[in-house]
């Protein structure tokens, strides 16, 4: 296994709002990545668990490069690029499949003709979650919140209302997580 707080140490400084935002929402997503994970290996179904949580744990890495100061976030690219950015430092490292979950895990993924209809200032490439571990992650990630550390899962039925705001598409995959990962 990989030392995730090991990676986050060198681009986050321990003790800072933006570090505690980073591990906190970070830990709620790889402890549900976990519950879920545990109910497919007990239903019989193969997934690399110890992969799961390293990725639910460095799956935000880039929001230090992204203009959103609501959680402490000074760089300077859009937020909707904090997946690209986690690609490229963990590309770094030489954890591209890591990298690749940072990259799908925004929304539900987003499809080339997404990015291309909605103008996102993304590469034009599908960034949508291939392997089963990739989904597991973008699913657990869409529970909880950044700006709301505190409070409970998301319930489904507003973690729906939301994808279907990304558009139908985005639900319908959404959905179809849902129906391989079952309620948190």
């Amino acid at each position: 296994m990989i030392d995730c707080n090991e990676i986050i140490g060198r681009y986050y400084q321990p003790a800072t709002p933006l570090h505690h935002i980073l591990i906190t929402h970070s830990v709620q997503v790889a402890q549900l990545a976990d519950s879920l994970c545990q109910r497919l290996l007990d239903a019989g179904t193969p997934i690399d668990a110890d992969f799961v949580h390293e990725a639910a744990m460095l799956h935000d890495i880039g929001i230090i490069k992204v203009n959103a100061p609501s959680i402490h976030c000074n760089g300077t690219e859009p937020y909707i690029c904090h997946g690209i950015q986690g690609r490229k430092m963990l590309e770094s490292l030489g954890l591209f499949r890591h990298a690749m979950v940072c990259e799908r895990h925004t929304g539900a993924g987003l499809s080339l003709q997404e990015i291309i209809a909605q103008q996102l200032p993304l590469p034009h490439r599908d960034m949508l979650p291939l392997s089963i571990e990739e989904k597991l992650v973008c699913y657990a990630d869409k529970f909880f919140s950044k700006t709301h550390l505190s409070e409970p899962p998301k319930p489904m039925s507003r973690v729906r209302e939301q994808m279907l705001r990304f558009g139908a598409d985005s639900l319908d995959r959404f959905n179809a997580m849902a129906s391989l990962f079952g309620e948190p």
